[in-house]
């Protein structure tokens, strides 16, 4: 049977005696080890999905080993051929792996996605351009301005001063929050976020990066932050 694979530990890490993996029945996770390191595996289920409970499982799993200790955690799927084949990745990585933990040592991922608020990002760009708020109050008032080729040029031109707002104030995010984490990852681009940043933050500096971000939103109305943590390295572990 295949070995499906949660998280790779310092051998020497306490671990919880039991542990609930992915399937149904949820299969009991053991350990595999090799020299100072171990994996945390199971049998991996003959249809393994991306649902709701696995992937609650996977990140339970991945919580409660995290506990005690840095883990270099695997994205949900991880499966190999068996147990013999991951002691031996676990051997011939051994010092990549080692290096690893010991980075994420007392430190947990924040994952910072942030997007604008449309009224208050359109009040921004006006004030910050008198000719763009002219030709605004020209398309309100109907006069010269008021055409349909004038207000298409016009919402043209907010497209363009949006967009390029929105460049900077990734920028800002990312220079308000960097001097209060360890390390950066930039997240995929996708449609509605401007910035999708994962931070590596020091245990003893949490709140510190979290008042960073609360004053962001705080100094500048027209971005919405959401922060999501203390969650496992996942952005920061080179063990996939």
């Amino acid at each position: 049977m295949s070995t499906y694979v949660y998280a790779i530990a310092r051998a020497s890490q306490d671990l919880p005696d039991t542990l609930d993996g992915v399937g149904e029945p949820a299969q009991p996770v053991r350990t595999v080890r090799s020299g100072p390191l171990l994996a945390l595996v199971s049998d991996a289920p003959a249809e393994l999905r991306p649902k709701r409970r696995d992937l609650l499982a996977h990140q339970r799993v991945v919580i409660q080993a995290g506990a005690s200790g840095p883990v270099l955690p695997l994205r949900f799927g991880g499966v190999s051929p068996d147990d013999d084949t991951v002691a031996a990745v676990l051997d011939q990585r051994r010092s990549e792996y080692l290096e690893c933990l010991e980075s994420l040592e007392g430190k947990d991922e924040f994952n910072v996605k942030a997007s604008h608020e449309q009224e208050a990002v359109l009040y921004a760009v006006l004030s910050a351009d008198p000719a763009l708020r002219e030709r605004h109050e020209a398309n309100r008032s109907g006069a010269d301005g008021g055409t349909h080729a004038a207000r298409l040029a016009f919402g043209e031109q907010v497209a363009r001063a949006v967009a390029e707002r929105e460049k900077a104030d990734a920028a800002l995010i990312e220079a308000a929050l960097t001097p209060y984490a360890a390390a950066l990852r930039h997240g995929p681009e996708s449609g509605g976020w401007l910035a999708n940043l994962s931070f590596l933050v020091e245990r003893d500096r949490r709140q510190q990066f979290l008042d960073a971000v609360r004053a962001l939103h705080e100094q500048h109305e027209h971005l919405q932050v959401q922060v999501t943590g203390p969650l496992p390295a996942y952005s920061f572990a080179e063990a996939d």
